[in-house]
């Protein structure tokens, strides 16, 4: 996979990401709803931070969806935080491949700070630690 396949794929990942936290954010509240509300804005941040590299490696950005569908059905807290779990899992495998096809340290730098936060994101959502996040 080369760098920019990578970036490709690490947008649509952010793309998915926040369509699925925005679903599962109307099923929260309280503190479970600021997370997510915290979350759909770093997502953001990768979304754009994301775009710009690619634009400036000569690509045009990878489209978001209209709709994405959802691999459970979102009735309540509990399944909307395992919701958020599992995206957050996809994406660390996302930033997993990122880190390796990089070649600019930005994009490494990025790359690996999105890993980071998505293993964290996952404890926090109440994931068990793993040894390699992203790794799956």
């Amino acid at each position: 996979m080369t760098e920019v396949e990578a970036l490709q794929a690490a947008l649509a990942g952010e793309h998915a990401a926040m369509y699925g936290v925005g679903v599962a954010g109307g099923k929260l509240s309280g503190a479970r709803f600021r997370a997510a509300t915290d979350m759909y804005e770093l997502h953001r941040s990768n979304r754009d931070r994301l775009t710009r590299l690619v634009v400036a490696a000569g690509e045009t950005p990878v489209a978001a969806e209209a709709a994405y569908d959802l691999p459970q059905v979102v009735t309540n807290a509990a399944t909307a935080s395992a919701l958020v779990l599992l995206i957050e899992r996809r994406l660390a495998a996302v930033y997993g491949d990122l880190v390796e096809a990089a070649e600019q340290p930005a994009v490494r730098a990025l790359a690996i700070q999105s890993l980071l936060a998505s293993a964290s994101a996952q404890l926090a959502w109440g994931g068990a630690p793993v040894a390699f996040p992203g790794d799956v």
